[in-house]
Parts: C-alpha cells; sequence; structure tokens
C-alpha cells in the first residue's frame, strides 16, 4: 500500500506543481473556460497516475484519482479562498484522497510494470527514488505557493530587489534543507539560518520601513517552517519504507 501511495502522491505533485501552467490555473478561474481546464488537468492527473504506477491496469484507481482531484479543485475555486488555509486544506484533500486510492487498490504499484519479476530486481530502489523527488517537488515548488499563500497580506514592493531573487533564495533554502534533513545532517540548518540572518542584518538594519523588517522575518520563518516539515516528512516516508 504504501507504495501505491508513495507513486500517487509523486503523480499529484507532478500534475499540480510541475505540470501545470499559469496559463492553465487563470483558466480553471475563468468561469467561461473552467470545466474544460479542469477536465485537461484531470487528463493531466490520470496520465500521471498512470505513469507513477507503472502502467497498472487500474482503471478504478485511475478514474477515482482523477474524479477525486476534480471535485477536489472545483471545491477550492467554490470556496478555498486564496490564503494559506485554502492552500492546505486542499493539499490534505489531495492527501486523504490519495490515501483513500492505495486502501482500495493497495497493490496497484506491483501490478503494472514496476512489479514485472525481469524488472523488479532492479527497481528496487524506485519508491526511495520517487519519495526523494516528491519530497523535492513539495520542499521547493509547493513550498513557494505555500510561503506567498502565507505572507500575500504583508506582501510589499520592493524595487531595489532583483525580480524573482526571493523566490530563488526560497527555493534554494528549502532545497537545502531537504538535503540536511536526508543526508542526516539537520545541525547544518543552524548554519543556514545564522548564514541568513547575517546576510539580512545589515540590510534590515539600514531599512527605515519596519513593515520590510517584518515581511521579510514572516516569509523566511515560513519558508524554514514549511522547508523542516516536508524534509522530515519525507524521511518519515523513508524510515517507513526502509525499516
Amino acid at each position: 500500500m504504501l507504495e501505491t501511495a508513495i507513486a500517487l502522491g509523486l503523480a499529484h505533485l507532478v500534475a499540480d506543481f510541475v505540470l501545470q501552467p499559469d496559463r492553465l490555473v487563470a483558466a480553471k478561474r475563468d468561469p467561461a473556460r473552467r470545466w474544460r481546464a479542469l477536465l485537461l488537468h484531470g487528463l493531466i492527473v490520470a496520465a500521471a497516475s498512470w505513469a507513477a504506477l507503472g502502467l497498472a491496469p487500474a482503471p478504478g484507481l485511475i478514474a477515482l484519482t482523477a474524479g477525486l482531484h476534480l471535485v477536489i479543485d472545483r471545491t477550492k475555486l467554490a470556496w478555498g479562498g486564496p490564503g494559506f488555509a485554502g492552500f492546505a486544506a486542499d493539499q490534505a484533500a489531495h492527501g486523504g484522497a490519495i490515501w483513500l486510492g492505495a486502501a482500495l487498490w493497495p497493490a496497484a504499484y506491483g501490478s503494472g510494470l514496476w512489479g514485472l519479476p525481469v524488472l523488479a530486481p532492479s527497481l528496487g530502489l524506485l519508491p526511495t527514488l520517487m519519495t526523494v523527488a516528491g519530497g523535492g517537488i513539495a520542499a521547493v515548488v509547493a513550498g513557494g505557493f505555500a510561503v506567498q499563500a502565507i505572507t500575500r497580506d504583508f506582501a510589499i514592493e520592493d524595487p531595489a530587489s532583483l525580480a524573482a531573487a526571493g523566490r530563488l533564495i526560497g527555493r534554494l533554502e528549502r532545497a537545502l534543507i531537504l538535503l540536511f534533513v536526508l543526508v542526516g545532517q539537520p545541525d547544518g540548518i543552524g548554519f543556514l539560518i545564522a548564514a541568513k540572518s547575517l546576510l539580512r542584518f545589515g540590510e534590515m538594519a539600514r531599512e527605515h520601513d519596519r513593515r520590510v523588517s517584518e515581511y521579510v522575518i514572516i516569509g523566511t520563518l515560513a519558508s524554514f517552517g514549511w522547508g523542516l516539515g516536508v524534509a522530515f516528512g519525507t524521511h518519515a516516508i523513508l524510515a517507513a519504507l526502509h525499516p
């Protein structure tokens, strides 16, 4: 069951945060194009899920996964809101749908290509690689949306800042947090926090607008908190795979 859930989880992350461009998100919010965009996204979810399961002969699981994904996305559009609560509820609902599918079809992962006797011996680490890849997407890419949702009410335009620099810094720090935890060196996170604090201290000391300093602190704490949560969650899944 765990391998099936991992494959479905990776498929969800890829479909939502890698294969869903901004124009598709905008189309889902446009009443005139909403259902066409939702159906296209549902097909992407179905294809990603089927591929992650090694083309497993489980049409019921694929249909359930894509169908629940559509229902959850449509519900978020209607009642989710743009803040972090809506984002968290949406992702929690998708997580619940993934566990439901894995519970109903626990052997789906092994029934596809990944379970063939000729391939299985050489693909023993595939669930581990899927877990790490999913953790990377969740920390680096999904984390950007989470931090943006948390800080949206405090966002301040800074004309002196490089375009997209803050987003890149956040992605790099969350990737490093994940790396430190997975290689068993969480102490490195302390050095990362110290380094960023030193670099930001001089900038904030010169900043006359207190709001900018507070915004930086909120964003940094949100980014580190999300990165730590995803990193230790990924570590827990890997521990369950290799008890």
